[in-house]
């Protein structure tokens, strides 16, 4: 579930995607205070808007939204009051995470890209790399499937010439640490790194 508010630009709306597929020709209802969102003649409800959000959340962001707990249930709570007969079902999991470069392979298609083998903790994810400095044997911080980057980009699986990847090796600039540097290459962290636990971007 990814959940975004900008009051200044956009109203006192929440704006919450349920599924990181795109919808092709979005059909609408309205539940008092909700609009859901559907794919046309499907049955599945995508995501919905709340208007006058801060009547059932208080949110002081302008942009993505942390779901925690806490705010689920409230969001979960004021479809409820609404009548909008949605079950929100959340992955409260870390979204990055640590990762081990198990293995790196040339792309077969494509002479700047990658085929990385990286163990999570508990899976082990391909994810096709544009970096130049990735080797097996590192440890990286991974994006996984769902996680929302600062720059608003949401990761999804996807297709690179022709190979599979599910999830990103990230930069520490497309991290927002500060003071990052701006060449291509993605962060290497330290070998007391341990893989699968959540990482936490500094702030200062």
């Amino acid at each position: 579930m990814i959940v975004s508010y900008n009051k200044a630009h956009v109203g006192d709306v929440l704006l919450v995607n349920l599924t990181t597929d795109a919808v092709q020709t979005v059909e609408i209802e309205r539940k008092g205070d909700v609009v859901l969102l559907r794919e046309a003649g499907q049955p599945e409800v995508k995501g919905f808007n709340l208007f006058n959000a801060s009547k059932y959340i208080e949110l002081d962001v302008a942009g993505n939204v942390e779901v925690t707990e806490d705010v689920a249930q409230k969001i979960q709570a004021a479809l409820n009051e609404n009548g909008a007969e949605v079950a929100l079902t959340v992955d409260f999991s870390p979204k990055f995470v640590v990762g081990y470069v198990e293995t790196k392979e040339k792309h077969p298609n494509a002479d700047k890209l990658s085929v990385c083998q990286v163990n999570v903790g508990d899976e082990t994810l391909q994810i096709v790399c544009g970096a130049p400095n990735v080797e097996a044997g590192q440890k990286v911080v991974v994006a996984k499937i769902g996680a929302v980057m600062p720059s608003g980009l949401v990761i999804k699986a996807g297709n690179l010439r022709g190979e599979d990847s599910f999830g990103m090796l990230c930069a520490a600039r497309e991290l927002a640490i500060p003071n990052a540097p701006q060449e291509k290459g993605i962060l290497v962290l330290e070998d007391s790194a341990v893989v699968g636990e959540e990482f936490v971007a500094p702030t200062v």
